[in-house]
């Protein structure tokens, strides 16, 4: 059983960054404010399902989280905001290249994978890992993103100019790892790596999702 107080503290954040009562949360989860009062004050305890279900109704439903909670220095208890206090990290599963095409439709049920990584990032959509394979995305200087690093693409993040992405081409079986850019009014799909092209990007090609952050294992 999860740590009570640290699943407490997180939902009752949670509900106050969403500024979502008790009554809220009780019609969100079809049941009594005086149900959702007794797990919160700790006059009953959820199972594991019901702690999940509260998870889902607070906008936490795809990220299995695993409530770190840090040290607190001397005087900071009584400064810091609750929310602050308990840092939840996000259990986010790992994909292959081949299944990340088919991600996007949700096609392919990638939180039965096997693999996962752990991350600080709230993810808007169903995200997952990738392991970057080759060099394009290496660079000589700056930014550089090599291979065997894994990379978390957020399906739902917004698509900008400046973001890198996954992208995949029409009839295409793979997905490709890019840098999406604006130039006289184009957008371009390019590589890091200055040895490789760019590419026009054109309607035949569609974002599977936005790299939103990348961490070397060792």
């Amino acid at each position: 059983m999860p740590d009570m107080d640290k699943w407490i503290d997180l939902v009752k954040a949670k509900m106050s960054e969403l500024n979502i009562t008790q009554e809220i949360l009780a019609d969100r989860l079809e049941m009594s404010q005086g149900g959702v009062g007794h797990w919160l004050n700790k006059r009953r305890k959820p199972s594991i399902d019901d702690m999940n279900r509260v998870l889902e109704a607070l906008g936490l439903d795809f990220l299995e989280v695993a409530m770190v909670l840090r040290e607190i220095e001397a005087g900071e208890q009584d400064v810091l905001p609750l929310a602050q206090r308990y840092n939840p990290s996000f259990r986010y599963p790992i994909t292959g290249w081949q299944e990340a095409r088919l991600l996007r439709d949700g096609e392919l049920p990638v939180y039965g994978a096997t693999q996962f990584e752990l991350s600080d990032y709230h993810a808007r959509g169903r995200a997952f890992w990738l392991k970057v394979e080759g060099d394009a995305m290496t660079a000589p200087s700056g930014l550089s993103i090599g291979e065997d690093m894994l990379i978390l693409v957020d399906p739902d993040a917004d698509v900008l100019p400046g973001k890198l992405v996954i992208a995949q081409w029409s009839g295409s079986a793979a997905a490709t790892f890019r840098k999406l850019i604006e130039e006289g009014g184009q957008r371009y799909l390019v590589p890091l790596n200055p040895t490789y092209p760019k590419a026009l990007f054109t309607a035949d090609c569609r974002i599977i999702g936005v790299v939103v952050q990348a961490t070397a294992k060792f």
